[in-house]
């Protein structure tokens, strides 16, 4: 198992057909993920397309994550969870100086990203909405949003399976809130079978 150290990030590669396994070392801790068509990097993960076509805004196991082009990169074959975000931007520094005034703005999983992605040729204004695993996020019956601890364990995982030959960028989460008032660890792993 790979381990992103809190408050950092890494990007990857995750061929058409290999499993990606994220899995919540020490639990409460949120990933943000986001991905590009590692073969057109103008092809990425797309919030609105994904709750467009999957009717929901609640991704577990047999849900797709789908692209800006309208086609299918990851489908979540585990989930040990079932509490995942879909709608939340990536924290940034003006999300602490914004929304979180004593929040320490050195770290945020915007420059993570970015940071990780980089090296791949794409843009800080090229990343999209991330898909933020363990995320907790509440929406009233008024639609006010809030965020909530993550109820994910020690050891909890999600499976997703590529659909396509993918980028892959993930953080550990930076937004103390997000992740129940502390930073911790994020693992994953590549395999070329379903564990």
């Amino acid at each position: 198992m790979n381990r992103i150290a809190p408050r950092t990030g890494t990007a990857f590669l995750l061929h058409k057909g290999q499993y990606l396994t994220v899995i919540d070392i020490n639990g409460q801790q949120v990933s943000d993920m986001v991905v590009f068509n590692a073969e057109d990097t103008g092809e990425y993960i797309s919030s609105g397309k994904s709750i467009d076509f999957e009717e929901t805004i609640r991704f577990t196991k047999g849900n797709f994550i789908w692209s800006n082009r309208s086609n299918k990169l990851l489908e979540i074959v585990k989930d040990d969870v079932g509490v995942h975000d879909f709608l939340l931007a990536p924290c940034s520094k003006e999300t602490f100086e914004i929304m979180y005034k004593d929040h320490d703005t050195q770290f945020s999983c915007r420059d993570n990203l970015y940071k990780n992605l980089r090296p791949f040729g794409i843009q800080s204004d090229a990343i999209p909405t991330a898909f933020n695993v363990f995320m907790n996020v509440k929406i009233s019956n008024h639609g006010a949003v809030s965020v909530e601890a993550p109820i994910s364990n020690k050891g909890d995982k999600i499976i997703f399976k590529a659909m396509k030959n993918l980028i892959v960028a993930l953080t550990a989460c930076s937004a103390k809130d997000s992740n129940g008032g502390s930073f911790k660890p994020i693992g994953y792993k590549i395999t070329t079978d379903l564990d």
